[in-house]
């Protein structure tokens, strides 16, 4: 997303005097908050997700989608600073998506949430897809610790039984 400025009027691209043009000033230079990207399939979990994320100081949630295919989409029109994706998802779920997000945005932290435990071989698989993380979402706490740890540039692979799942 591009904002413009218009330092006298006028439109970007505009000629002025002496051959320059008027330019455009990128959002990602002027955000103050982290903006993240929630996608699950269920619209109840998405809003607890939502109250329990923009609770945080400086959390916004910019974009929501309901399965892989609206993440992706997402991805390229919020430019998200995160994104929290659910693992079972309609159409395209959390580990096909991943790594087509991956790709496109290699430096995006995506952190996957599951109802199911985090064993060793979801860990393995989600960091496989692209993901720097992955915890259950029965537990508030860990979708916290998560993103927190993600916005270090830390991994955080978290089981059900408080343990760290290797990545």
């Amino acid at each position: 997303m591009t904002i413009y400025g218009y330092a006298r009027g006028g439109w970007p691209g505009e000629r002025l005097p002496g051959g320059l043009t008027r330019g455009r000033v990128s959002l990602r230079c002027m955000r103050m908050s982290t903006r993240i990207l929630i996608a699950d399939d269920d619209a109840t979990i998405r809003l607890l997700l939502r109250r329990l994320l923009e609770k945080q100081r400086d959390w916004q949630v910019y974009g929501e989608a309901s399965n892989g295919v609206e993440a992706i989409e997402g991805v390229e029109q919020f430019e998200p600073d995160i994104v929290v994706m659910d693992l079972a998802m309609p159409v395209m779920n959390g580990l096909q998506a991943g790594p087509e997000i991956a790709k496109a945005h290699p430096r995006l932290p995506m952190l996957l949430i599951s109802v199911q435990e985090v064993s060793n071989q979801l860990a393995w698989e989600a960091r496989n897809a692209g993901y720097r993380g992955a915890v259950t979402k029965s537990g508030g706490d860990e979708v916290l610790r998560g993103i927190e740890a993600l916005l270090r540039h830390e991994m955080f692979f978290y089981s059900n039984d408080g343990s760290q799942a290797p990545a």
